[in-house]
């Protein structure tokens, strides 16, 4: 796509734009690079408001645009930061729920009303009374912006039951995970070198990706695994993420004597999907976009997941969906493929197909500009 210049509402200058970040999801700090990217491209001012370890991992300054220290903090100074930046600003977009709030506030109260467009990447979680602070921050949040933009229909339904004034489907392209821009070396060198330092090299590997916590489903996960080491070979599943849980899942691993490798963090991800036999997402929830399953999908790796949020309506028919909490149908529907080749081949094809029905990096950078220039044009005088 040509780059297209977008200008201010008075035309005389580049369209000024403040990308504001919380900093703790992976999901919106790469959409946010990969927004200004294009959106420099095109001829946008960006100012990117992140922790500084976003920066440093996502490198937004070498996009060409300008990166601000902002804490994830919400106290007085951070949104008086804040405030400074958005000063001179034509449109402020704010990335998640914690980001968009402290927006709201640093916007609040000026004489001139600046859009504030709101992507929702996913829906922040708690119990008890933190879960009233939530959903009190999300209606303060929906009722203050000028557009949200929920990444799923779910989430633009929940917009819009929370007080979004105009909220709309904004589907954004799969992020890159930083160092991963070139995607791997050679996976055909790569799939029995890494196969093998993960001890699966004459049995089947399936792999699962997030955070060690309560709404990943890993116990469910775990359940399952017991039913696998019936198997001939067993299949090894590997676990890359780091979290809260690990010390219990560990202890019934060790306990239980399952087939299953907490590996902790990993930057090799990618490589690790193009090893895999099969890709888990046993999910309790899961509102947004999921990386893992758009991953799984892009790599051809058959997905089973969980039917919960998101992933029916990101996957249609290219996975296996199987009910959320449900161990035995997880453990059935892992079998199953694992006993025909030609299911899986199946799965890697409709993955593919519908892969190629998500948008482009090019294509959400060009719908984003739209609601920009929609926003900030001036208004005819009739």
């Amino acid at each position: 796509m040509t780059p297209v210049s977008s200008h201010s509402p008075h035309g005389q200058s580049p369209l000024r734009t403040v990308q504001v970040l919380g900093g703790g999801n992976a999901g919106s700090s790469a959409h946010v690079r990969s927004l200004a990217v294009g959106l420099v491209a095109r001829g946008v001012k960006v100012t990117v408001c992140a922790p500084s370890d976003a920066e440093c991992t996502y490198d937004f300054t070498g996009t060409g645009a300008e990166h601000v220290h902002v804490p994830r903090s919400s106290d007085p100074v951070s949104v008086a930061a804040l405030r400074a930046v958005c000063a001179d600003a034509d449109l402020v977009h704010a990335h998640g729920l914690h980001a968009s709030f402290r927006a709201v506030l640093a916007l609040g109260g000026r004489r001139v009303r600046t859009p504030l467009v709101v992507t929702w990447h996913d829906r922040a979680y708690a119990e008890g009374a933190r879960a009233h602070l939530l959903r009190a921050l999300e209606r303060r949040v929906m009722k203050a912006a000028t557009v949200v933009l929920g990444t799923t229909s779910g989430l633009v339904d929940g917009a819009r039951r929370t007080g979004a004034r105009d909220a709309r489907l904004g589907p954004v392209a799969l992020p890159v995970r930083p160092g991963n821009e070139a995607g791997p070396e050679d996976p055909d060198r790569l799939r029995p070198k890494l196969r093998a330092e993960l001890g699966a090299v004459e049995r089947p590997l399936l792999v699962a990706v997030g955070s060690l916590e309560w709404h990943r489903g890993y116990d469910v996960l775990l359940d399952a695994a017991r039913v696998w080491r019936r198997l001939d070979p067993v299949p090894l599943v590997v676990v890359a993420g780091e979290g809260p849980l690990r010390a219990e899942l560990q202890g019934r691993i060790e306990s239980e004597g399952l087939p299953v490798l907490l590996a902790g963090r990993r930057d090799d991800v990618p490589d690790l999907l193009a090893a895999a036999d099969l890709a888990l997402l046993p999910a309790r929830r899961e509102t947004g976009r999921s990386v893992l399953a758009q991953e799984a999908l892009h790599a051809r790796v058959p997905l089973v997941a969980a039917e919960v949020g998101g992933i029916p309506e990101l996957v249609g028919d290219a996975a296996e969906l199987v009910p959320a909490g449900d161990a035995r149908g997880l453990a059935d529907a892992v079998v199953g493929l694992l006993g025909d080749p030609g299911r899986r081949d199946g799965l890697r094809a409709r993955g593919a197909r519908q892969a190629a029905t998500w948008p482009t990096e090019d294509e959400t950078v060009a719908q984003v500009l739209s609601v920009y220039d929609e926003l900030t044009q001036p208004t005819p005088l009739l």
